[in-house]
Parts: structure tokens; sequence; C-alpha cells
């Protein structure tokens, strides 16, 4: 049995042939709509599904095709598929998977726009979506209908950071022939596999952590061959979420440093929060990486590492919420992540705005001082003054 090789050199090396690409170490961007056929012969078989040919770069790009088998290496799938954005990836999968009549059982806290497309998009086609605990497992069990096709799952969710036991998810999903997916952007493929888990399909924000330098936007799917085919020649062709050789080739530049990256992202967000966590202006820190977050045992088990990303709830009013996010000067104040540059949100305080200014509840259980931080590769003992100065201004 040949040794799998480390993430480091899969990174480096998967999906890359210089021999190709006259010995070149970074490979071209093949920033083609259109590729020729050689001859009449050749024309014939490609437009009807012979051969090897690239055609289209809506079908297969040269420099797509790369990232896709170095994404695949590193999550453990037997093929990826990338898009235009996370959004476009997500929306591929639940409507590869459902039709008129069909029920997706999702988890609560899911991305926003998830929670839109699942809510307000897919009821006008038939489709239903409810939304459970996903912490707690007896709660998914009981929550799956008769016409439960999907369940979607996002571990850690990215505002209250809470996990689903995924093995355990994916063998109740498996035991009803139902198919299951998992937001995998937090832990990206180097902290956690979900494939090795039993999920079917791993979808990334690419935006984020695969990407790694705020430049771009894409999206990614993982999993089994005949699963990815089928996203491959149905939405993703017909809906034409099509991610460009550019942000393809941005996806192979981001890849090549995800485990250096990871590791400081992982290092210096712990080292916050367990500062944070002991201040006295800080109710509680949500981070699965401290001992105190209530799921950290199972974030131990089913992750080798932690994110950047995490939320606290400050003890403060809006206008000592206002102060605090005005006065930092290292993070700027922004709703991504997984860049090189550290980000807070106010998003107790944006929840709430959004919920006096359309008359409509907010996220449930979302406190006013709930802030989310993401800690980029600045030191972090300057980010942790930024941090102490801020909040002596509360």
């Amino acid at each position: 049995m040949v040794e799998q090789p480390g993430f480091g050199t899969r990174c480096v090396h998967a999906g890359d042939d210089p021999g190709r690409y006259f010995g070149a170490v970074s490979p071209p961007i093949f920033e083609a709509s259109l590729f020729a056929f050689d001859d009449f012969d050749a024309c014939l078989e490609g437009l009807t599904g012979g051969g090897d040919y690239y055609i289209y770069t809506r079908g297969r790009n040269p420099t797509v095709e790369i990232a896709e088998h170095k994404l695949a290496a590193l999550e453990g799938g037997e093929a990826a598929k990338f898009f235009a954005s996370g959004m476009a990836a997500i929306s591929a999968v639940v409507l590869s998977h459902v039709k008129q009549g069909d029920h997706v059982l999702c988890v609560r806290s899911v991305y926003g726009v998830t929670h839109t497309l699942l809510t307000q998009w897919l009821p006008r086609f038939g489709v239903s979506a409810s939304f459970v605990d996903g912490t707690d497992l007896a709660a998914i069990e009981a929550s799956i209908q008769d016409n439960t096709r999907l369940i979607y799952l996002e571990s850690p969710t990215s505002v209250l950071f809470q996990l689903q036991d995924l093995a355990a998810v994916a063998r109740i999903a498996k035991q009803r022939g139902i198919l299951t997916a998992v937001d995998n952007s937090w832990a990206s493929p180097i902290f956690q596999q979900p494939l090795a888990l039993g999920i079917d399909l791993s979808i990334h924000t690419a935006s984020k952590y695969i990407g790694g330098h705020s430049d771009l936007v894409a999206g990614a799917v993982i999993g089994r061959k005949e699963l990815i085919d089928r996203l491959r020649n149905n939405e993703y062709a017909i809906l034409g979420g099509v991610i460009g050789p550019f942000e393809a080739w941005l996806c192979i530049r981001g890849m090549r440093t995800l485990p250096l990256r990871l590791k400081q992202h992982e290092a210096s967000g712990l080292e916050i929060a367990s500062w944070l966590e002991n201040h006295p202006k800080v109710r509680r820190v949500m981070h699965p990486g401290l001992a105190s977050h209530p799921q950290h045992e199972l974030a131990r088990r089913q992750m080798s590492g932690m994110g950047g990303l995490f939320s606290f709830e400050l003890d403060a009013d809006l206008d000592g919420i206002r102060r605090f996010v005005n006065a930092l000067s290292l993070f700027h104040i922004g709703v991504s992540w997984g860049g090189f540059e550290s980000l807070v949100l106010p998003i107790g305080a944006v929840d709430a705005h959004k919920s006096q200014k359309t008359g409509t509840p907010g996220q449930e259980g979302l406190p006013l001082g709930l802030i989310r931080l993401f800690i980029g590769l600045e030191d972090a003992q300057d980010l942790r003054r930024d941090l102490e100065q801020a909040l002596e201004r509360v």
C-alpha cells in the first residue's frame, strides 16, 4: 500500500504536471472561452460526447482542472468541482438532489443566504425545508421525514460555532438513503475531513481559506466521482455558476500555502480567544478549541485543528459596542473571513438593527453584544494590544 503524501506535499504537487507546460512550475492561466478542434472528425467526436476534448470553458478548462485535482487530493475525495461562488456551489448541491415534493433538513444558524435559498426559493418549486438544533442528534433523527432527500450541515456554524457529529449524522442518513452535505469552510480540508467521516459532499466557500488573500470569490464541492459528474453535467453547466480560469489559478496559489496559513490562524486565534475568555468585559467566548465550549470534545474528535474565526459576547450596550468597534485599528470591519487580514463584525448589533429596520424578528438567540472576530496573519501580540485598548473604551 502506497502511503498518502502529507497535506503540505499535496498542496504543492497534487494536480500539477510541469512537463505539460514547458516546465513551468506555476501552471499557465488558460484564459480562453473556446478550444478549437483539430479537424472535422474530432469535431464530430467531441460534440457527441466522445474523446477527451476541451471544448468550452463552461464545461472544462485546463487551469480549473488543476485546481480541482489539487482540492480533491486535499479533501480525500474522488473528484472536485469549482464554482463561481460559495453560493453557486451550495445551490448546485441542493438543486441536484431535490425535486418537487421533496424535503431538506438543515441545521439552525446556517449561513444566512443558504437559509434564504431553503426558505424563500425552494418552496416556489414545491420543495420544503425544516431546521433543527444540530447539536442534538436525537432531534436530527426525529426531524427526518419520509420525503427527506438531503440533510444539510454546517460544522461549525459561522456565527454561534455549533458543531454536528458528522459521523453519527452520516450513519443515520445512510440507513435511510438520504444524501448528506456539509459546509466545511471553517475548518478547511486541512483540519476536517467530512468525506472520511461518511458525509457524501463537502462544500467550501473558496473565497475564504482556500483563496486566502481576499482577492477572489469562488466555491467548491468535493465527493464521489458520480456525484461530482452529476453536478458538472447538469447544475454547473446549465445554471452557469462557472469559475473563471484566473480565479481557479488564484485558488491553486492559495492552496499551496494553506497548511502554513491555517497553523498561524489556529495558534493566534486560540491565544486571543483564551485571553478574551478571562477579560472582565467579556461574558463568554464561542470557540470550539476552548475547553469551555460545550462541544469541545466533539471538536477534538472530528477535527485535527481549529480555524481563526470565532465569536464573543461583549458586556456592553449599543454605544459601548460602537465605541469598541470604532476604536480598533488593526481589525477591519467586514463580513468575510479567511484572508490574511483580521476582521471584526458586530453581528448582534447588525441583527438587531436589521430587525428594527424591517420589522421582522432577528436571528434566533443572537445577543446584542455578539461580536465575531477573524484572526488574520498579523502578530498575535499586536492584535491583543489593539483589542485591549478598544475594550478600555467600553
